[in-house]
């Protein structure tokens, strides 16, 4: 695929470049509205589940264990096919960013789904 798969924090303003938006938290970030966020779409069945997510709770020395858990959810996950299927037809027109709200730009689930994506796009 020629286009990329890029991450950006929900806190972080839009720009033309980001190509296609697709927040993929189960919750809407505190603060943004709709417009803002400039979203081609808001996919919160991929996110983590609460119990994953909770497991985690961004502390750095459980990101080995979040990852782990983390894919193996999106692997058996009824909606992963819908996902991919859909990042990939985004992908034609142009880059797909994958947006989220945590803090922490290197531990997070859009880490995770990006690298897990790449692996299911190739």
């Amino acid at each position: 695929m020629a286009a990329e798969i890029r991450l950006k924090r929900a806190y972080v303003d839009a720009s033309p470049e980001d190509g296609a938006r697709i927040l993929v938290d189960r919750l809407w970030p505190r603060g943004k509205s709709k417009e803002k966020l400039q979203l081609t779409t808001w996919f919160k069945q991929i996110a983590p589940s609460d119990a994953v997510r909770d497991a985690f709770c961004h502390e750095v020395d459980k990101w080995p264990q979040f990852i782990k858990t983390y894919t193996a959810e999106l692997n058996q996950s009824s909606v992963a096919d819908e996902f991919v299927k859909l990042v990939r037809n985004e992908l034609k027109n142009g880059p797909v960013t994958l947006v989220y709200g945590a803090k922490d730009e290197e531990h997070n689930q859009a880490v995770v789904l990006r690298d897990w994506l790449k692996q299911k796009l190739v």
